[in-house]
């Protein structure tokens, strides 16, 4: 909980059905609208961990490059990994990545875009974080206390709802 107090009665919860049940949103009356949503997170090393990453010399490989790929493929893989998430056709997914010495930390920014019934913010924090994960996988042999940190939601757009952007 955000800990602001809510105005009104709470909002039923989307994923249940009259009798509490999980269950799958129907979205087949929605029309189709352009969807956008962009996640973020970071994974934090130890400095000789972040200069083999930064100079690509762990040994499994390219780690940002391995790491893009993954967090592409798990976006489109959202739906076999999330009970309740519609399979959805996504028109792009740009998975970018960022070093930041000063911190030891590989941040990862997801956007994922398609024009459907429902929201791909699901798909973007997927990508981060599978993203992020590969580059824990290739790099633990540099480092096994890693850590995956802020994954999160920066902004949605579309819908009915419309924009939303973090605080």
């Amino acid at each position: 909980m955000s800990g602001r107090a809510r105005k009104g009665p709470a909002k039923p919860l989307s994923h249940l059905d009259a009798a509490g049940r999980a269950s799958m949103v129907d979205v087949s009356a929605k029309p189709p609208t352009a969807r956008r949503a962009l996640a973020e997170g970071r994974i934090v090393m130890g400095a000789a961990a972040f200069t083999a990453v930064r100079n690509a010399t762990i040994a499994k490989g390219d780690v940002i490059g391995t790491a893009r790929i993954a967090g592409v493929m798990a976006a489109k893989r959202t739906a076999e990994l999330i009970p309740l998430c519609h399979p959805l056709a996504l028109s792009d997914i740009q998975v970018r990545f960022s070093l930041d010495e000063k911190a030891g930390a590989v941040h990862c920014e997801a956007e994922v875009r398609t024009s459907g019934p429902t929201g791909v913010e699901m798909e973007a924090l997927t990508a981060v974080s599978v993203a992020l994960l590969t580059v824990y996988d290739m790099a633990k042999s540099a480092d096994k206390g890693m850590r995956i940190e802020g994954v999160r939601l920066l902004e949605k757009e579309g819908g009915k709802s419309g924009r939303w952007t973090a605080r």
